[in-house]
This record gives C-alpha cells, sequence and structure tokens, in this order.
C-alpha cells in the first residue's frame, strides 16, 4: 500500500516536466507536496538548497529542475548550458544525501547517447562514442548526474534512479521560436502562418531526421511509476517505442493547427542528431508503458498554447 503522506519534494515544478508531476501526483492524493520557486530557493545556492533539504527532509526527490531548450540555445549558451545544470542537480543530489533523503528520480535527456547510436538506443549505449556537437555541454552535464547518482548508490547506499525520456512536449512547454525544442516551434511556427495567410512554411534542416515524441504526462506518469514500484537504482529510457521523421511530424502538426500550405525545409540549418529511438523495454518490463498518441498529444499541446501563448 503506497503511503500517501509522504513528503515529497518537486524541484523545478514550474516547468514542463515538474509541473506535470506535480499533476500526477495530485490526481492519486498524495497529500505532502513540497514546492519552491526560483524566488524562495535558487537551486545554484549550496548553502541554501543544503539547508533547505536538511530542514524539509523529504522522503522523495524529483530532481525535474534545469536549464534547458533547443539546438539553438544548446549551441549558443554552452557555458550556461553546461555550468547551471551541473551546479543544480549537483546542490539536490549532494544535498539530499547530507539531508538522509534515500529516494531520488533524476531526469535526464536522450541526448546522452552517442550521436550514431545503433537503434533502438539501450540503456548501456551511454558513453560508447562521441555525442552530438550541437548539445554536447547539456548532454555531459546529464550524463554526469546519472554518475553521480550511481557512484552515491554505491558508495553511500542511497536509491537514487535515473529517468532519461525521449523529446518531450504539451502543457507549460517553451514556444519561443529561438530557444524551443522541434515540437513546440513547429506548433508556433505552423499557427501563425496560419494566422498570417501564409503559402509557406519555413523548417529547419531537411526534414529526413527521425524523432521519437513524449506527451509530458506520460512521462510524469513514469516517473512516480518508478516512485511507487520503490525502484532502487539504474537507469531508465522512457519514450514510446515508435519514432517519425520531422517531414511526417510537420504534416501532423499541419492536421491539428489547420495550415494547408506548402512545406519549405531550410537545408542551411542543422539537423542535429539523424535518429534517437530510445529502447523502452527496461521500463516496460516494470509495467509501465505510455498512453498518449502523437495526434492526441499535439491536439491537447495545440490547445494548452492557444489558451496560454496565442495572441
Amino acid at each position: 500500500m503506497i503511503d500517501k503522506t509522504k513528503k515529497i519534494y518537486v524541484a523545478g515544478h514550474r516547468g514542463m516536466v515538474g509541473s506535470a508531476i506535480i499533476r500526477n501526483l495530485k490526481n492519486k492524493s498524495y497529500e505532502n507536496i513540497i514546492t519552491r520557486t526560483h524566488q524562495e530557493l535558487d537551486l545554484q545556492d549550496q548553502d541554501k538548497v543544503f539547508t533547505f533539504l536538511q530542514e524539509t527532509k523529504p522522503d522523495y526527490l524529483f530532481l525535474a529542475a534545469a536549464k534547458v531548450g533547443g539546438i539553438h540555445a544548446n549551441n549558443t549558451y554552452r557555458a550556461q548550458f553546461i555550468y547551471e545544470n551541473i551546479a543544480i542537480q549537483s546542490n539536490l543530489i549532494h544535498g539530499a544525501y547530507l539531508a538522509g533523503v534515500q529516494h531520488l528520480c533524476f531526469l535526464g535527456s536522450s541526448c546522452i547517447y552517442p550521436r550514431d547510436c545503433l537503434q533502438p538506443i539501450r540503456e548501456d549505449y551511454l558513453l560508447t562514442g562521441p555525442l552530438e556537437i550541437t548539445n554536447e555541454p547539456y548532454a555531459i552535464a546529464k550524463i554526469a548526474g546519472i554518475k553521480m547518482c550511481e557512484a552515491y548508490n554505491s558508495q553511500y547506499g542511497t536509491h537514487y534512479v535515473s529517468a532519461m525520456p525521449t523529446n518531450l512536449y504539451g502543457p507549460s512547454d517553451n514556444y519561443d521560436l529561438h530557444n524551443s525544442h522541434v515540437l513546440p516551434a513547429l506548433i508556433r511556427k505552423t499557427h501563425e502562418a496560419k494566422l498570417n495567410g501564409s503559402k509557406e512554411l519555413m523548417v529547419w534542416g531537411t526534414g529526413t531526421p527521425m524523432r521519437e515524441f513524449l506527451y509530458v504526462d506520460d512521462m510524469a506518469e513514469a516517473c512516480v511509476f518508478l516512485m511507487e514500484q520503490e525502484t532502487s537504482d539504474g537507469l531508465f529510457n522512457i519514450g514510446t517505442g515508435k519514432d517519425i521523421t520531422i517531414k511526417e511530424l510537420v504534416h501532423v502538426v499541419m492536421e491539428v493547427v489547420g495550415f494547408q500550405g506548402k512545406i519549405v525545409f531550410d537545408t542551411t540549418k542543422p539537423d542535429g542528431t539523424p535518429r534517437k529511438l530510445l529502447d523502452i523495454s527496461r521500463v516496460k518490463t516494470l509495467g509501465w508503458s505510455a498512453k498518449i498518441g502523437l495526434k492526441e498529444g499535439i491536439f491537447l499541446a495545440y490547445q494548452d498554447f492557444l489558451a496560454h501563448c496565442s495572441n
């Protein structure tokens, strides 16, 4: 029987993943959820993080706080991405250990895997080849978090797990065209093209790379599932097990948004990694699988965009 009164701290609760975890916990009637805004607690301030964790002593910590962005942001703010992410996760992981927190879920990204990886990507392919150069600093920070959890489990007997999602989208996503990921950027571009009466939709790259997309509430369900299963350690890929070309994705977005123009690919822009499809057999063996299909998820994401981001 799951104890619904256990104290659960969600770091990064205002972000897309953190807010989805909060929704999932509340839907399951967890009563004791702890959050702090950036103004209340700067996660890069080690002393304040350590003091906060010593005072609150959560039973479980979801580490969903991170500096995130798409290809442009990752490649432009390389120093910020590696420094800020390492600072945040190091403070929280070490602070959790010092405060006696035995259970933690560290959230990463599929960009931790080599650029030219065998497909589908298994967890043990980590560190078997060079990373995609455009997001290398972010990936290295996330790899450091995974290895930190593994090291603390080994040396200190903690139960820190790592969940590596594929490309996420959904409520509270970032729709800024310069700093967002591919799917929210496409939703905004397509919506604006429709509003402006454009005949064409300009899309970065060649349209040939293949990507896997997971609705963020499915990701949250997986994280809470790992908590409820009392999974003690390890790295888990979280995805759908299905991928799609960027060109095919654009067509789905166009259908949902209702734009009927022509797609024009800007081949001077980078494609990023050619393919990223996760092998999710490890988490499926435990009993978890995604529930929300891509078209349904994009429809829900577009409704969220219309409610919060459109002019």
